[in-house]
């Protein structure tokens, strides 16, 4: 058993190219001092005195900025290459972490997270085309769990160690989160050089069908997966911002144990994607495992409204839940994006599912603020939780509507 579970593993982490290994280790040091946008409405309602629809508010202008970083990014990725746009987003993001520490008022607040939040998501459009270049059509899916793997490793040591932070002095958290983005960005200044764009063998090769492909904006059904993500993703980031306050001031849970229960997440994806990944790629379409990644993430929200008197068994069962349903859900997600584009058009691909998320992340937490300072937590998440169930079932359609479904690859 002992000797299957090893092999098992080193199947699922093997084949994957050494340059694909160095960018996850940039993004496991840029994550690691994640602890700023998990604590940001804790920070703003807890030390500043602000109330929670202002706090969702600021946490809205946040995914505000990033849309308009992601389509920056993007666009400037295609042109200049991912290798620079990564580099000038790492370093700018963590200056701007710092100045917004210093920040104190609500307006200056507003002002400095939106234009943190534009600098530091340009980044994540690069990251996904640079996962793509340093990958092979084989391995995409697994280098894409790899680097949401050192993406997660980050956000628990982060989660566990922002806890203990608050607890202490929420300042600190600025100085931490921007120091593991300049330190990020020396990283792959050092292991990772400038990449030269040119025709590789496969782009050569593709039929002039392909290498002519229309834009992101003009392919209808990628369009409605977007618009899909966009719903999905509005309920996910509850997780990431109205969650904690339910944590401390309903379930009256203390800083510390809400960051080590969020580190959970991180945890098990660590341990446990990269090989779920690898038993069932390619066995279905993509759309499979997102729609019931979806589901599961639904459970999760409506566990919180169970009847039960253990505030920590149900916080704990929720987060393992919504883990699963991420398990399921993004991995896949990558794999059917990326399995629509050529290598000319990767960025604008990747801008557009970054916005997606962006956008949710720009009204998820606004939304979710005033559902909860209106109608009451409960009320949230049944609102989130059958909405999630709802889209399950509509990602079906992706797959009913047989569009091309080049997401059998990886």
């Amino acid at each position: 058993m002992l000797n299957y579970t090893l092999n098992l593993y080193r199947s699922s982490y093997g084949g994957l190219s050494q340059n694909t290994w160095w960018l996850a280790l940039v993004m496991f040091v840029n994550r690691s001092g994640t602890m700023v946008v998990p604590f940001m409405t804790m920070y703003m309602t807890q030390q500043l005195g602000v109330g929670i629809a202002k706090a969702g508010f600021v946490m809205s202008l946040f995914g505000a900025g990033a849309i308009i970083g992601a389509l920056i990014g993007g666009k400037v990725t295609d042109k200049i290459g991912f290798h620079k746009v990564q580099l000038f987003t790492l370093f700018g993001g963590g200056i701007m972490f710092f100045v917004l520490g210093q920040m104190k008022s609500y307006s200056a607040i507003c002002v400095t997270i939106f234009f943190l939040s534009m600098v530091n998501e340009a980044f994540r459009p690069a990251n996904s085309v640079a996962v793509a270049h340093y990958s092979k059509d084989e391995n995409r899916t697994r280098s894409y769990s790899l680097n949401r793997l050192a993406v997660n490793l980050g956000w628990a040591f982060g989660s566990a160690l922002g806890g203990l932070i608050a607890s202490f002095n929420y300042e600190l958290l600025f100085w931490v989160d921007g120091c593991t983005n300049i330190a990020g960005a020396i990283l792959l200044f050092v292991v990772l050089g400038p990449v030269q764009r040119k025709n590789t063998t496969a782009e050569k090769q593709e039929s002039p069908e392909i290498v002519k492909k229309q834009s992101a904006y003009k392919d209808g059904p990628y369009i409605f997966f977007i618009f899909l993500t966009i719903l999905f993703a509005i309920c996910f980031f509850q997780f990431f911002t109205i969650l904690p306050v339910f944590y401390k001031t309903v379930f009256h849970l203390s800083e510390l144990f809400i960051g080590v229960n969020m580190a959970i997440n991180g945890l098990i994806i660590a341990f446990f994607e990269m090989v779920i990944v690898f038993k069932l790629e390619g066995r279905r379409p993509s759309v499979h495992y997102m729609a019931i990644g979806i589901l599961l993430v639904g459970i999760s929200y409506l566990i919180l409204n169970l009847p039960l008197e253990s505030a920590v068994f149900i916080a704990m069962s929720s987060v393992v839940m919504v883990t699963l349903g991420e398990i399921f859900a993004m991995p896949f997600m990558n794999a059917y994006w990326i399995s629509r584009t050529s290598p000319h058009n990767r960025g604008e691909y990747a801008a557009l599912y970054t916005v997606a998320w962006s956008s949710a992340q720009a009204i998820g937490p606004f939304f979710g603020a005033q559902v909860a300072a209106s109608r009451g937590y409960p009320t949230l998440w049944w609102i989130v939780g059958i909405m999630s169930l709802v889209l399950s079932v509509a990602y079906w359609f992706i797959q009913k509507q047989k569009l091309p479904d080049q997401d059998l690859m990886e």
